[in-house]
């Protein structure tokens, strides 16, 4: 079974930054894909960005590109995400989520994962 537990959310004024991290525990191999997710209130969850554990690589929404950057600590377990110039339209909750993947690539589609943390707040002030 696998779990994941994110921090590093918080209170943070417009165009500062954060680090999320999502620890993962359990399961055996490394060939998952790991995406960020974040949800606004009264909006769906919206696919942010994903890397491929095993391969490296990365995809992004487009309202991220250039500001969030995803990286994994593999001795650690943990998948970072680095949001720079955060604007107030970033605030929600943001969640990782993880899953088997068979390919070099991730998705950024909810319902491609089966593993999810409980999520982390984060709130941009204007």
């Amino acid at each position: 079974e696998v779990q994941l537990v994110e921090s590093g959310g918080g209170l943070v004024q417009a165009g500062g930054s954060l680090r999320l991290s999502c620890a993962r525990s359990g399961g055996s191999a490394d060939d998952y894909a790991i995406g960020w997710f974040r949800q606004a209130p009264g909006k769906e969850h919206e696919g942010v960005s994903c890397i491929n554990w095993s391969e490296g690589n990365t995809d992004y929404a487009d309202s991220v590109k250039g500001r969030f950057t995803i990286s994994s600590d593999n001795a650690k377990n943990t998948v970072y995400l680095q949001m720079n110039s955060l604007k107030p339209e970033d605030t929600a909750v943001y969640y990782c989520a993880a899953e088997l993947i068979v390919g070099t690539s991730c998705l950024l589609i909810r319902d491609g994962y089966g593993y999810w943390g409980q999520g982390t707040l984060v709130t941009v002030s204007s």
